[in-house]
């Protein structure tokens, strides 16, 4: 895929965030948050080892695609109706939906162990009842009980998942440091405009068609030899 010229992204609300804000997301989406999140390739490894994504240019394309037509885009929905969510019920249903989205055992996987430990960690810094959950459901959650801007949170969400992805890429394919670098640079802006879209987009309007990588994340399954859990 050409990944699409983005323009300048205004935010959607007059509500600047504040300091105390950004630190805590930064913190919550950071790879020394314990969620594990070093563990899981989405596929990637299984690409890798097929030669499908032998170099940093071919990485780009690979996982703009996942965030433009995949579960980046799909899980951005799923944080912004778990934001919005009126009550547990709500919140409870939205979570089976994004269980039942997932094309693969491996992607529930890694969408549940993710979301688990998140919140198991955040319920613990920051008491509040924050229930087992896929990953982009209980993020939205918790910036809902914490009072975080819908829309940082997304665009911050969706560049922690390209990052680990990137930071996969770099170990498996594998290219140097800068290389993956220029890859996320790249990617920055469409993460930005996959989380605004995201904000006027409905469950209604879930879809997926990163067909390779949902393929990718079945393969990996049997693969003989693995880094990754995913």
């Amino acid at each position: 895929m050409t990944i699409p010229m983005v323009s300048m992204i205004t935010c959607t609300t007059t509500t600047m965030p504040t300091d105390a804000q950004v630190m805590k997301l930064a913190q919550w989406l950071s790879p020394a948050y314990p969620v594990g999140a070093f563990a899981y390739s989405h596929g990637l490894e299984s690409a890798v080892a097929m030669g499908t994504v032998p170099d940093a240019a071919a990485l780009r394309e690979w996982l703009g695609d996942i965030l433009f037509q995949g579960a980046g885009r799909a899980d951005a929905i799923f944080l912004a109706a778990a934001y919005r969510a009126p009550d547990a019920a709500a919140l409870a249903e939205l979570d089976a939906t994004a269980r039942a989205f997932q094309p693969s055992a491996e992607r529930l996987l890694e969408t549940t162990a993710q979301g688990a430990a998140f919140a198991r960690i955040t319920g613990a810094v920051w008491p509040a009842d924050l229930p087992d959950l896929t990953y982009p459901v209980a993020l939205g959650r918790a910036a809902r009980l914490h009072d975080l801007p819908l829309l940082l949170t997304a665009r911050m969400y969706l560049h922690a998942f390209a990052s680990n992805l990137v930071s996969a890429g770099i170990r498996l394919i594998p290219i140097g440091q800068t290389d993956g670098q220029k890859v996320l640079t790249a990617l920055t802006p469409l993460c930005e405009r996959v989380a605004e879209e995201a904000m006027a987009e409905t469950l209604d309007e879930l879809s997926s068609t990163a067909f390779l990588a949902d393929i990718a994340s079945m393969t990996h399954e049997t693969q003989y030899s693995r880094l990754f859990r995913t």
